[in-house]
């Protein structure tokens, strides 16, 4: 087999830049995963702190 031919099998051969592909999928899912983690969690510990006050100014109105 000559240079050429194995070139044009390199070129040919799909296996190296499928698994480049499913590498920077998995990245940009992990990518967006956490930055939905983060976001949800902001948004609940904000829920969280507003029903905190809320509960202690009931109970202080309360007393």
């Amino acid at each position: 087999m000559n240079l050429s031919a194995k070139i044009l099998r390199f070129l040919k051969d799909e296996s190296g830049p499928t698994a480049v592909e499913y590498a920077v999928m998995l990245a940009l899912l992990i990518t967006a995963m956490f930055a939905t983690i983060a976001t949800m969690g902001k948004t609940t510990n904000s829920s969280f702190e507003n029903a905190n006050t809320k509960l202690q100014a009931a109970t202080n109105s309360g007393s």
